[in-house]
């Protein structure tokens, strides 16, 4: 099976300034204690990570690079492509609600390599409480220019404010909505799932929703299928094999398995599935979202 990694992260904390990488303390985190990644993710580590898969295309992901510099790190990966031929595609990042958006997107209309980007939005703890970020009109103003570039949209929320991603979407329902670690359902109780299951489902309606199975590792656990085979299932079940793709989020994934693991997870899962899905989820989905050149 060829593969597309939809989703990865390369980094270098040494040379360039990730506030989450390099400061002290530590930030609280999803996946818990979080030393082990905070080191160089280049290239070379990526290949010795996904020893023994056909990895044929990637696509990285802006890894929280310094706010103050927010096109910093799309230049620097556009410079990494130029000398190395990978990566294939790259989410940028950019502060939908910041006036300084404008600019920002003149730049990455420059780079190539920039098909998509991110702002994770404010987003509250639990289910309930607030409104989050999508509802602020600034945030709102900022997803409409990204639309009139024609840029897509990658987007990290936890399910409980799906809601105003659907809301969010009919400002430029020819805009792709790409979600992120398949909405974060981190609580596993019968509740938790079935309001995922519920926000989930009601996102997929949007013909412009697009879908990364990646990041739904648990803390203090190892990435098993026994955690994991009903979402995967779910999710395939849910936005159908066209709509979505499958992901390492690597390195940070990698705090909860290895890419054999999980990516043999995926494998395990869809092993009855049509070849046509199959090919889908693994590649032909990320090209068509990502505008990647088609793999033979």
């Amino acid at each position: 099976m060829k593969i597309i990694d939809a989703h990865h992260h390369f980094w270098d904390p040494a040379v360039n300034y990730h506030p989450w990488l390099r400061d002290e303390p530590m930030i609280p985190f999803r996946y818990g204690d979080y030393s082990s990644i905070r080191g160089r993710f280049m290239p070379e580590e990526y290949d010795a990570a996904t020893q023994g898969w056909d990895v044929t295309a990637s696509v990285t992901m802006e890894g929280e690079w310094n706010p103050a510099d927010p096109a910093g790190e799309a230049l620097w990966m556009q410079e990494l492509q130029h000398r190395t031929g990978r990566p294939a595609a790259h989410v940028a990042q950019a502060w939908l609600d910041r006036d300084d958006l404008r600019d920002i997107l003149k730049i990455y209309d420059r780079l190539p390599i920039v098909r998509s980007v991110r702002h994770k939005p404010r987003a509250n703890p639990a289910p309930g409480g607030a409104p989050g970020g999508m509802t602020d009109p600034a945030f709102r103003d900022g997803f409409r220019r990204i639309a009139e570039q024609g840029l897509i949209f990658d987007l990290q929320t936890p399910w409980w404010h799906l809601h105003e991603a659907v809301e969010l979407a009919a400002l430029a329902p020819h805009t792709l909505i790409v979600l992120n670690h398949c909405g974060l359902p981190s609580d596993r109780s019968a509740e938790g799932l079935a309001g995922w299951r519920a926000a989930l489902s009601d996102f997929a309606t949007l013909p412009q929703a697009r879908l990364k199975i990646s990041g739904i590792g648990l803390p203090g656990r190892p990435w098993s299928l026994a955690d994991n085979r009903d979402l995967i299932r779910f999710c395939i079940d849910t936005f159908g094999a066209d709509r979505a793709m499958f992901a390492s989020n690597f390195p940070v994934d990698g705090l909860c398995g290895s890419f054999d693991t999980i990516f043999s997870g995926f494998d395990e899962v869809t092993r009855d599935d049509p070849d046509t899905d199959r090919t889908a989820l693994f590649r032909t989905t990320a090209e068509q979202v990502y505008g990647l050149t088609p793999t033979q």
